[in-house]
């Protein structure tokens, strides 16, 4: 997977000025646009999408300090008028290129990106391959935005708004795998934007059969292959830090990748005040091509 995101990374860098197929792009690279925008976010810290527009504003200025006509600038990277590219480009530098053409700056530039590998060995990783046919997760979903780091308030205050029968409800009504409670999201941006929306869901998985109460919210899960990763500890620390390893550690060195679908954390134990808890992680995964 390093591999493949340098390819992709020089790739961008020979046609920052075209229109980008990031699906295509990675189906030549024998991956998916799906895996491979989940592991450029994980492991850049931005979405891919951002990177992009950065490179393209980083390599603009040196136009913009140039004499030629902002026009011609903006529509030879993909703007169609002055005014967009005056968006963009101020996005990025803080700036108007008007600005940068007076005073010669500030400018912000954006490195070409360069992954590499450091294998340390020292985080064993408690993993499991399944395959499981299509089942169901039900439960109360919500729309919330994504939070990379610490407990997510509306994740929370969703929760807190179920009266506590109803999640011992939700857990009677629970058939299969993955077990007990489950903290589901769903519909997540494929770049992993922090605050881009995803569909959160409190619930349970039941089987295909099982018949589900109307009051409550489904999400139809297909057959396929699943990564499940346990984590005991500081509850979510040790839950985010093997998320994170996923990306830095596994996937790479594994034959998998992600496929779409809905990530899954089964809470398995618990302490009195939830500050530690024992979890597993439940990643939709398919083969990798190579």
């Amino acid at each position: 997977m390093i591999a493949v995101l340098n390819r992709l990374v020089e790739y961008l860098e020979q046609h920052l000025v075209e229109e980008i197929d990031v699906a295509d792009v990675a189906s030549r690279l024998g991956t998916t646009e799906y895996h491979v925008r989940r592991m450029f976010s994980s492991l850049a810290g931005m979405p891919l999408s951002e990177y992009i527009r950065r490179r393209r504003m980083a390599v603009a200025a040196a136009e913009v300090l140039g004499t030629g006509q902002l026009l011609d600038i903006a529509i030879r990277y993909g703007y169609g008028s002055t005014e967009a590219f005056n968006r963009a480009f101020r996005s990025v530098h803080g700036v108007s290129p008007a600005e940068v053409r007076r005073s010669g700056g500030p400018l912000r530039t954006q490195p070409q990106l360069r992954f590499r590998l450091t294998v340390e060995g020292n985080t064993p990783m408690d993993t499991r391959i399944i395959d499981r046919p299509a089942f169901r997760l039900i439960g109360h979903a919500a729309r919330v935005p994504l939070i990379h780091e610490g407990a997510n308030p509306h994740i929370q205050a969703h929760i807190a708004s179920l009266p506590p029968e109803e999640h011992a409800r939700l857990k009677e009504l629970g058939d299969t795998e993955p077990t007990g409670l489950l903290q589901v999201s769903a519909d997540v941006d494929p770049d992993y934007t922090e605050g881009s929306e995803l569909t959160y869901l409190h619930g349970v998985a039941v089987g295909g059969a099982t018949a589900v109460p109307a009051d409550l919210d489904v999400i139809e899960v297909p057959a396929g292959t699943w990564a499940v990763f346990r984590t005991e500890g500081p509850y979510p620390g040790a839950l985010q830090s093997a998320w994170a390893a996923t990306a830095t550690d596994w996937f790479p060195s594994n034959p998998w990748r992600l496929r779409s679908g809905p990530s899954i954390v089964a809470v398995l134990e618990r302490s009195a005040d939830f500050s530690r808890a024992t979890c597993e992680l439940w990643l939709p995964v398919e083969r990798s091509a190579s």
